[in-house]
């Protein structure tokens, strides 16, 4: 990439840990001192509402932007392949005539603007994720120039914009963690790039909708054990730690991370489930029918875990287990919540 002091400061802007809006601005702002233009639009892409979340904009008026934040750009990005990897494309070589987007013939074109160069955003591991569009006055094809600059520097603005980066960081805070994923709105989850895939991580199970009723239930942090096996008795556990995303688009919910192996601290498989229990206040009678087990087995679990917690009270027990994360939710015992 050239060595030019504008660039040099958006790569300054691209580690920084500014707010993910404060990135995107500052980012536009020197952009332009490198590709001069009369506006700019920088978006992330939602994959569950089918609309581009404005992200970073200049020389745009609010009702541009509101407009530009509307389903029906995002299928015309769609119609027109300009959400693909390749390079930045101009409104002269779409396939359909500007008169004919909606997009440019009532809103672009009375804004004020002739013509457009976007780019698509990638994340590092090729998921689409966000447009770049710089818009002109002149209906004047951009140059050469303009086009090689813009395509050298949409990698580092898509690595400085990128939600996953956020997740990342905060995903490090959690020590030990070796398998992660990214759970959207919309329900559907991805891959946490720099983390292994595992299975109790899937789409569809039971941990992934435990976190997501976590997460839309406005909480930020969730720490439990989860059984390794599908045998209810399974002497090994990991940990699972729920964290809402913050500094990502509102299409993002939260992340939930695996830690194999923990510390069970001498509580046994069974404990692990009383304490799940006792933490969702339960009594002994409500516990012993969930576990079809005597209550009088349930009363003995209790004191086994008032001992090893060095719980004066159940009640105490609850808050250090849930502090603690030691305990397994009922839903990993098989039953519903």
């Amino acid at each position: 990439m050239p060595n030019d002091p504008a660039v040099a400061e958006m790569i300054e802007i691209a580690d920084s840990t500014a707010p993910l809006r404060v990135r995107g601005q500052e980012l536009l702002q020197r952009l332009d001192r490198w590709i001069p233009s009369d506006a700019a639009w920088l978006a992330l892409s939602d994959p569950g509402s089918n609309v581009y979340a404005t992200v970073g904009s200049t020389g745009l008026d609010r009702s541009v932007v509101d407009f530009l934040d509307r389903p029906s750009v995002a299928q015309e990005i769609q119609q027109n392949g300009v959400n693909r990897n390749q390079p930045p494309v101009s409104l002269g070589e779409l396939p359909i005539s500007f008169d004919e987007l909606p997009t440019w013939a009532n809103c672009l074109v009375p804004a004020g603007f002739r013509e457009g160069l976007g780019v698509a955003l990638f994340e590092p591991g090729g998921r689409h994720m966000g447009v770049l569009t710089l818009l002109f006055s002149s209906d004047e094809s951009p140059s050469t120039e303009t086009r090689d600059r813009l395509a050298h520097v949409s990698p580092l603005i898509a690595r400085a914009m990128s939600p996953m980066r956020s997740l990342l960081a905060t995903a490090r805070l959690v020590q030990g963690a070796t398998a992660g994923a990214v759970l959207l709105r919309d329900g559907s989850t991805y891959p946490l790039t720099g983390l292994e895939d595992h299975m109790a991580l899937c789409e569809d199970s039971p941990v992934v909708g435990l976190a997501r009723e976590i997460l839309l239930a406005g909480e930020i942090y969730r720490s439990f054990m989860w059984p390794t096996g599908e045998d209810h008795e399974a002497t090994g556990h990991m940990r699972m730690t729920i964290l809402a995303a913050t500094e990502v688009p509102a299409f993002v919910l939260g992340m939930v991370l695996l830690t194999p192996d923990v510390d069970c601290r001498g509580l046994t498989p069974r404990e692990l489930q009383v304490l799940g229990l006792v933490v969702e206040g339960c009594s002994n009678q409500q516990i012993a029918r969930r576990l079809v087990v005597a209550p009088r087995t349930v009363a003995a679990h209790v004191e086994h875990v008032l001992v090893k917690l060095a719980a004066s009270s159940r009640t105490l027990a609850a808050v250090r287990a849930e502090r603690a994360g030691l305990y397994v939710p009922h839903l990993a015992a098989g039953s519903p919540r």
